[in-house]
């Protein structure tokens, strides 16, 4: 599959093909010039029939069904084949799909299917016993469609999960219930917002109009997560103490080694932020 002669014979079987982000991705393959098929949950064809001429099998399933339907496939492939998911965890689907003979890697498209195309979107590679050269053609499908790829192990891949998901998506839905518990409408406190506040707003807005199952599968499903709220607690259980407290140098000792540690980011944090509340000013 490494030469362009080969990706053109290339073809992909996306099991879950015809969901949001399956269509998604066949359409990226299909723009690449690879062959494509797509299998939904009503099939007439069986599943055998299905994988046997696919080069590349790709599991396409909710985080909860994912492992159940690997179990289901991995018998069927072949030495030859590759088989990957694009799931939101790593570690249980990876450990459940190297039981096959193909070989496999790991995928997690850090996006939703609302994008329109994978320019300056993240995929993280998680590889597992596919060697570079057998899902090399892949990755340059979406790097050339603009894609950032990141690759690391399945388990430091639901570590980095347990923050950028599970961490981000909990505090956001306290601060959506926290405000539900003040009784506060959300239509006067836009009329109070800047723009940053509309920002921070509209993320929660966003992610509540969103699927509960998914949000809850990846809070629930990450064994990585529970230390990381642990952690949480106790942050805001010592935050609240200073802020409680009345003294200032008690909240400036908080806040200070937290900007300590974040220093670097800062200026590129305080570039992107200003470059988005341009954005929402100017729209």
């Amino acid at each position: 599959m490494s030469s362009e002669g080969e990706k053109k014979g290339t073809t992909v079987g996306i099991i879950g093909g015809t969901g949001q982000m399956g269509s998604f991705f066949a359409a990226v393959f299909r723009r690449a010039g690879w062959e494509v098929a797509v299998r939904g949950r009503k099939s007439d064809q069986s599943l055998d029939r299905f994988l046997d001429p696919c080069d590349i099998v790709m599991i396409v399933v909710p985080i909860r069904a994912t492992v159940g339907v690997i179990e289901e496939v991995a018998p069927l492939l072949r030495a030859d084949q590759l088989l990957c998911d694009l799931t939101s965890l790593k570690t249980g689907p990876v450990a459940a799909m190297i039981k096959s003979k193909a070989s496999v890697v790991g995928l997690h498209p850090m996006f939703g299917p609302g994008v329109e195309t994978l320019q300056g979107q993240t995929i993280v590679v998680t590889p597992a016993t596919a060697p570079e050269e057998r899902y090399r053609p892949m990755i340059r499908v979406f790097a050339g469609d603009g894609a950032r790829i990141t690759v690391t192990t399945p388990e430091h891949h639901d570590r980095m999960m347990a923050i950028v998901q599970g961490l981000t998506h909990f505090l956001t839905l306290c601060m959506a219930d926290t405000m539900r518990r003040q009784q506060i409408e959300i239509e006067e406190v836009l009329t109070y917002t800047s723009p940053i506040y509309r920002i921070q707003l509209g993320l929660i807005g966003r992610l509540l109009s969103q699927d509960d199952g998914l949000y809850g599968d990846m809070l629930q499903m990450n064994p990585a997560v529970g230390p990381v709220l642990a952690d949480c607690e106790q942050a805001v259980q010592s935050l609240s103490d200073a802020v409680e407290s009345g003294d200032p140098d008690r909240f400036s000792r908080f806040f200070l080694e937290n900007a300590k540690k974040y220093s670097v980011y800062g200026p590129q944090a305080t570039l992107e932020t200003d470059h988005l509340i341009r954005c929402l000013v100017e729209r």
